[in-house]
């Protein structure tokens, strides 16, 4: 309806998003060969069931909640092998006929699945699998396929809870983690027309540029969009952001545009560990040393090289895209963020105080804290338990709580991160925000009439212009108060040499601490009660809000910006357990944290 006459109402005209939906692109089931092997018995409908609020009994027969629902949730299979382990534990005879299969067999029978689980892992990466393997095309394949989407399409309720269809394509050479989860936009009639693509010769590829050319053919044949999200790449040893070559081949204009074309999200903290920013690739960055796993790859196989660490994290890839897209004229490095459980339990269950754990081994109980993850006796790489860390939801700032909607944000990076509490955080860029419109009454009709969202561009500065910022954040109403807001900067040089800043923006208890003559911030404090893991909101506050404004900005720079939002410090997963088991921790385990947000980026090109 539309009135020449100005209107009473504020909220007239308004098409801008107006809430944030938290949900987890990267869940696995029984489905998933490795899942099921460590003990996942769960299925894609269980899964779409607990996401949407139900109570079940876990992997372990432990009646489990989530505190509140999910806005949306991805069953992200593994595509290859999809149907394999419900095959195998059905004693198909061509599997058993096998060493491998009948070994795995008779270790999951004999409750040593976490032991198969592990060698099916290190099979897959090394391409020596049985024969009677579950291929597309095969009727194991297509049957679990369509199971999946069945279960997405009888658990999506339109603008109430999100069913997304999707796989996870798990290359694995070598051990080292390229996986990327797909999503498809539209429903199961769509969906039905292809099976996932798989990395096995000769029907899939492990390479990432075929994978792009699949879902070119998809969308295609289907008329359905699709998307991938890059797993978090702490673990692919240095082959996530390739800034030379990748498969043998020249990173070129045409691997710049196609990648950027496809990979519109990276997923940057997740069970496996956090991949924004590394120690050693940020020394002056005091949160960078938050949940790293930085030992090995995948399966523990190749130790970590310091030299690999620049190519997996997101920060060292927004500063290399900078300087791509100086030589290629596509920045492929151009994503935004979300975070994601890859919990393969079926349980996208990633509260610190209520975390069931990666794998079903993991699920709570008194020797959790106590056990190695995976430890490989050739190398002595040896990731324990209690180094998994109970992580993340993605944030979509989207108009309705649909596939279409959720989908198109999540296109336009209008996404954030969380380490799992559901804070409200906005981030906007412009050229004329004020003081003033941090006080506004409507802080968002200020950020979209002013400025574009986090994912956006701005471009070609207007004369005399300094960018200005416009970043709030209101914590989680079941959480902690927070710390303080930050806007990291990336740019580039006349040299082509890539630099990074972080500025402590707007902080909590701003009366009580400033900024010494360094300009360092002053910690927050903690109120945190190990031993019987609570604290208290009595330091930080519940709302930040300010604008900010680049005075080192230089107009002919390229640069990015992002925002990491920091709660005040609370106890971790591994307090509660210690807590509620009487468990006394391994020496050096981590007992408290401090939870955060990280905005996709906006990026400035002169």
């Amino acid at each position: 309806v539309y009135s020449a006459k100005p209107s009473y109402s504020p909220y007239t005209g308004r098409h801008y998003p107006t809430q944030p939906f938290f949900g987890d692109t990267h869940l696995h089931t029984g489905f998933s060969m490795d899942a099921g092997a460590f003990g996942a018995r769960l299925t894609p409908r269980d899964a779409y069931r607990f996401a949407r609020g139900e109570e079940l009994l876990s992997n372990s027969s432990q009646p489990v909640k989530l505190s509140r629902p999910l806005d949306f949730l991805v069953v992200a299979d593994h595509s290859d092998g999809m149907g394999f382990f419900p095959l195998l534990m059905s004693g198909d005879p061509a599997l058993l006929a096998t060493e491998q299969g009948r070994r795995w067999y008779d270790q999951i029978k004999g409750g040593n699945g976490g032991e198969a689980a592990l060698d099916i892992i290190r099979s897959f990466g090394q391409a020596k699998l049985p024969d009677g393997f579950p291929l597309p095309g095969t009727k194991a394949y297509r049957s679990a396929w369509q199971e999946t989407i069945k279960a997405a399409e009888a658990y999506n309720d339109p603008g109430r809870f999100t069913a997304f269809i999707g796989f996870e394509w798990t290359s694995n050479t070598g051990g080292n983690n390229l996986h990327r989860n797909v999503i498809f936009r539209e429903d199961g009639t769509k969906a039905s027309l292809v099976e996932p693509y798989t990395t096995l010769k000769p029907l899939g590829s492990d390479n990432p540029a075929d994978l792009w050319q699949w879902m070119a053919a998809t969308e295609e044949k289907t008329g359905s969009d699709v998307l991938a999200i890059a797993h978090n790449g702490n673990l692919s040893n240095g082959i996530m952001f390739p800034t030379i070559e990748a498969f043998g081949k020249k990173i070129d204009k045409v691997y710049a545009k196609t990648r950027a074309r496809w990979e519109r999200l990276y997923e940057v903290t997740q069970t496996k560990g956090t991949g924004e920013a590394h120690p050693y690739l940020s020394p002056n960055d005091e949160f960078a040393n938050f949940e790293i796993w930085d030992k090995s790859n995948l399966d523990g196989s190749v130790v970590k090289k310091e030299e690999m660490l620049e190519f997996e994290y997101a920060r060292s890839a927004l500063k290399n895209g900078l300087m791509l897209e100086a030589k290629l004229e596509t920045n492929p490095y151009k994503f935004g963020l979300i975070g994601s459980s890859d919990a393969h339990t079926g349980l996208a269950a990633m509260e610190e105080e209520n975390f069931f754990g990666k794998t079903a081994p993991q699920e709570p109980s008194p020797e959790r804290m106590q056990k190695a993850f995976f430890h490989d006796p050739k190398t002595g790489v040896t990731v324990m338990d209690w180094e998994v860390g109970a992580s993340g939801y993605a944030a979509v700032w989207a108009t309705e709580n649909t596939r279409q909607a959720i989908f198109d944000a999540m296109e336009r990076r209008e996404t954030y991160a969380t380490t799992g509490p559901r804070m409200m955080v906005r981030f906007f860029g412009g050229w004329e925000f004020k003081d003033s419109d941090a006080h506004h009454r409507l802080p968002a009709e200020m950020g979209y009439s002013k400025g574009v969202p986090m994912g956006g561009d701005m471009r070609s500065a207007p004369a005399g212009k300094t960018p200005t910022f416009l970043v709030a954040a209101l914590k989680d109403p079941f959480g902690a108060n927070l710390d303080r807001i930050q806007i990291v900067k990336g740019w580039m040089d006349a040299k082509g040499q890539v630099y990074e800043k972080i500025h402590d923006v707007v902080w909590g208890d701003a009366g009580k601490r400033q900024p010494d003559a360094e300009g360092k911030l002053p910690a927050v404090g903690s109120t945190v009660d190990v031993a019987n893991a609570t604290w208290t909101n009595t330091i930080g506050d519940p709302e930040l809000i300010t604008v900010w404004k680049d005075s080192d900005f230089d107009a002919n720079q390229r640069a990015f910006y992002y925002a990491r939002v920091l709660e005040i410090p609370t106890p971790r997963w591994t307090a509660y357990d210690a807590n509620r088991f009487g468990v006394k921790p391994l020496p050096g385990t981590t007992m408290s944290l401090q939870e955060r947000a990280y905005t996709s980026p906006i990026w400035y090109t002169p």
